[in-house]
């Protein structure tokens, strides 16, 4: 590990592993057509200004967008490739203040950011509770959607 920074692990780091302030940023993913069709089949959502092509572009945002809760099932999917919290998490406890900032548009490329925010040792549970500050960015570097998400983390 490097000052500050969370490297891609093959294994999951432990509780005593993590500092406040370190950082790993996940490789990009497009959001296709596919996605938003089978999420909307997945979900039951089938909300005109994701599938009608038609209506989304006399909507505000002139054309279809992504289901804002794909967004963050993409966020969370692209945390998981990292391998930071492999074999290491015990529960995920908290989704925190969720913001969902700016669209999500069929075609964008986004990636997930996640920072360490907050270490709570949790002795009796086995481990300790990491909160991290997570930002879902698109191609441009805006930051689409963003939250803090609290795991609890095994430790040594």
């Amino acid at each position: 590990m490097t000052d500050k920074q969370i490297l891609a692990a093959r294994e999951g780091l432990y509780f005593d592993e993590f500092q406040v302030g370190q950082a790993i940023t996940s490789a990009g993913r497009t959001v296709t057509e596919a996605d938003v069709v089978a999420f909307a089949g997945l979900s039951g959502d089938w909300t005109a200004i994701h599938t009608d092509a038609e209506y989304a572009r006399q909507a505000p945002f002139g054309q279809r967008v992504a289901h804002g809760l794909l967004g963050l099932s993409i966020a969370s999917g692209l945390a998981a490739r990292l391998g930071f919290l492999e074999g290491t998490v015990l529960a995920f406890r908290e989704l925190g203040e969720w913001k969902f900032s700016l669209p999500i548009y069929l075609g964008d490329t986004v990636r997930v950011r996640a920072t360490v925010a907050e270490l709570k040792p949790m002795g009796r549970l086995g481990g300790g509770l990491v909160t991290f500050k997570v930002e879902l960015l698109n191609q441009k570097d805006e930051v689409v959607q963003r939250g803090t998400w609290s795991v609890l983390v095994k430790s040594r």
